[in-house]
């Protein structure tokens, strides 16, 4: 069986929301540090909920994937490094913050916000860097399910999403980016990425609102 539609959440983790509903998060987050509101990030959620309520209830694979380090930031390149520092507050990955080391590993700013929290039994794909697919074993498992078709999620548009979805579309995955369930650090970044999917007839998949991908998914179950 090679044409399994999933559901892939990128980074909805806490470390890059500025509240959390249901825990005591406080502003202080990777994108507050990088100078950008999280507002759009947290806009999403529930649409995201209610899509993933329907890939749960039909049994549809489900993947998470989160970007951390190791606590040496041994698997940090120095020019990332360099790179996440370079904002106003001068605080980038494996610096300490509110939520713990950010962007590090078993920090509590690591975690999955609690209105997207991953089920037993759906993989997470603890990622060194923006790709989902770059060193890691998400392809490997993609097959072993017969994993053809991706539908995909999350933030940022513009880079972990991105990515992820270029990284897909070169290994022969067909990708669908649900518009209304991601989001940038601006809106501008969002509406850019999305038109990028669809240049030149879908160049690297194609792009649909999650009320209509709801609709073929109950239509067809």
């Amino acid at each position: 069986m090679d044409q399994v539609a999933f559901f892939l959440l990128l980074d909805q983790s806490k470390r890059f929301q500025q509240r959390h509903l249901a825990h005591i998060c406080e502003e202080g987050g990777y994108l507050t540090h990088q100078g950008y509101s999280v507002a759009a990030t947290r806009a999403i959620i529930p649409t995201l909920q209610n899509l993933l309520a329907v890939f749960r209830r039909q049994g549809h694979p489900i993947f998470h994937t989160c970007e951390g380090h190791r606590a040496d930031l041994s698997d940090l390149p120095s020019r990332e490094l360099f790179r996440s520092r370079n904002n106003s507050s001068g605080l980038g990955i494996g610096d300490p913050g509110p939520l713990g080391r950010l962007l590090v590993r078993g920090e509590a700013g690591h975690d999955f916000i609690p209105e997207l929290y991953p089920l037993p039994g759906e993989p997470i794909i603890d990622k060194p860097g923006k790709g989902a697919f770059t060193n890691t074993d998400f392809h490997l498992l993609l097959r072993v399910k017969g994993v053809r078709n991706l539908i995909i999620c999350g933030v940022t548009t513009d880079v972990c999403v991105s990515t992820t979805m270029r990284e897909a579309n070169d290994r022969g995955y067909d990708c669908l980016l649900v518009e209304d369930c991601c989001a940038a650090s601006s809106k501008t970044l969002h509406l850019a990425a999305m038109e990028m999917v669809k240049t030149e007839g879908g160049i690297f998949g194609a792009v649909a609102k999650a009320s209509d991908v709801i609709a073929v998914l109950e239509s067809s179950s």
